[in-house]
């Protein structure tokens, strides 16, 4: 099983941190970040609850809903399907706190990389791979 969490305070309010993460559609502007699309819009706002992501990095693609919104706050999402390998994802959720004018932000993502034999070393992979680029996004963000 991979267990994720990325937090960091950043020197943005956070209307604009959460405008950034939910921004779906513009996440290829983050490095890694190839591919952006939001293939369906959310309930009742664009990017909200109920929105479907497909964010690519390299060979990597992964389909991602968005299960809670709370504007500006809290965002959940399930991945749905990934490839080149599966991933059986259990959480996923960046939770946001204003402290004075800046914003903390954590991140957690949850799941088991589902490789036959090879699925414990490659949710290590994932651990590493997936906490550089969160935080990588992060300071991305910080430069807006």
């Amino acid at each position: 099983m991979f267990r994720i969490h990325v937090e960091r305070v950043l020197g943005k309010d956070i209307e604009t941190v959460f405008e950034a993460i939910s921004d779906h559609a513009r996440y290829d502007r983050f490095p890694g970040v190839s591919k952006s699309l939001l293939i369906e819009a959310g309930e009742h706002e664009k990017n909200g609850t109920g929105a479907l992501r497909i964010i690519g990095a390299g060979r990597l693609e992964l389909t991602e809903r968005i299960t809670q919104f709370e504007r500006p706050n809290r965002m959940h999402y399930q991945i749905e399907k990934s490839s080149p390998f599966a991933v059986q994802h259990t959480k996923g959720e960046i939770i946001l706190k204003p402290e004075g004018e800046q914003t903390r932000v954590t991140w957690v993502s949850e799941g088991h990389v589902q490789v036959p034999v090879l699925g414990r070393i490659m949710d290590r992979l994932a651990e590493r791979s997936f906490s550089k680029a969160f935080s990588s996004l992060l300071k991305a963000i910080e430069r807006l």
